[in-house]
């Protein structure tokens, strides 16, 4: 694979996981009845849809600049991984009959965060041993 493939792919990851963060911002910060429910059956409503919502545009923009992919990456990561976790323990795949499709596009999120997390783990290890390097 040549490197110009590698930095396609790469971008692929981004763009896929902050695009789908990102579209779902607008039914967070805009209430809509979706939304509402879910986070009235955690029962973290509407703290909750907003903080999740403000979590993931940052996510979204921190994956997209390439020097902080992998701060974006843990971040967005987290976050999937507490939505599917409450998918299969609190909602169901399945939330007002949509099919699975919120549960899918977690997962699709997840998975996405994850690769990306593998490729830029050199990076993500920096940035984690700095305050550590500066205390020395």
């Amino acid at each position: 694979m040549t490197q110009q493939q590698k930095n396609i792919g790469r971008w692929i990851l981004r763009l896929v996981a902050a695009v789908i963060m990102l579209q779902t911002l607008f039914f967070k910060f805009s209430a809509a009845p979706e939304s509402v429910y879910i986070f009235s059956e955690l029962g973290m409503e509407p703290w909750g849809r907003i903080a999740t919502g403000v979590l993931e545009l940052l996510a979204s923009v921190l994956i997209l600049i390439p020097a902080s992919t992998s701060l974006g990456a843990l971040l967005g990561a987290g976050l999937m991984a507490g939505a599917v976790s409450f998918h299969l323990t609190k909602l169901g795949i399945a939330v007002q009959d949509d099919g699975g499709q919120l549960f899918a596009y977690a997962l699709i999120v997840l998975f996405c965060c994850v690769a990306l997390l593998v490729i830029y783990k050199k990076q993500l290890l920096q940035f984690i041993s700095k305050p550590f390097k500066k205390a020395i």
